[in-house]
């Protein structure tokens, strides 16, 4: 089943979040290589794909798992929860309607 993972990033944390990238890439990379990755990205603070100093907001995963308790544990371990980037994360259940 799919399960969206939104998380909510802390204050000024641009540099924490460009510091732990490559790992939290890697794990992107790893589920896109599976065939469970549908998408993911980060949510820029201000109204531009590149939003320079500015940085993020959060992220937005969505990703096939076997259950909830395995999405919970997979964004559990997220490098960015790791280095102080997020602040929060949900992780729900979703249904793919369209396209």
């Amino acid at each position: 089943m799919l399960y969206m993972i939104c998380a909510t990033d802390v204050a000024e944390s641009l540099e924490k979040r460009l510091a732990a990238r490559p790992a939290h890439l890697e794990r992107l990379n790893a589920l896109k290589s599976e065939g469970r990755l549908v998408l993911a990205g980060p949510f820029p603070a201000i109204d531009s794909p590149d939003p320079g100093p500015a940085g993020f907001t959060g992220s937005l995963v969505v990703a096939e798992f076997d259950s909830l308790e395995d999405a919970q544990a997979w964004a559990d371990n997220d490098p960015y929860i790791e280095a102080g980037v997020y602040e929060s994360v949900i992780v729900k259940p979703y249904k793919k309607v369209l396209p």
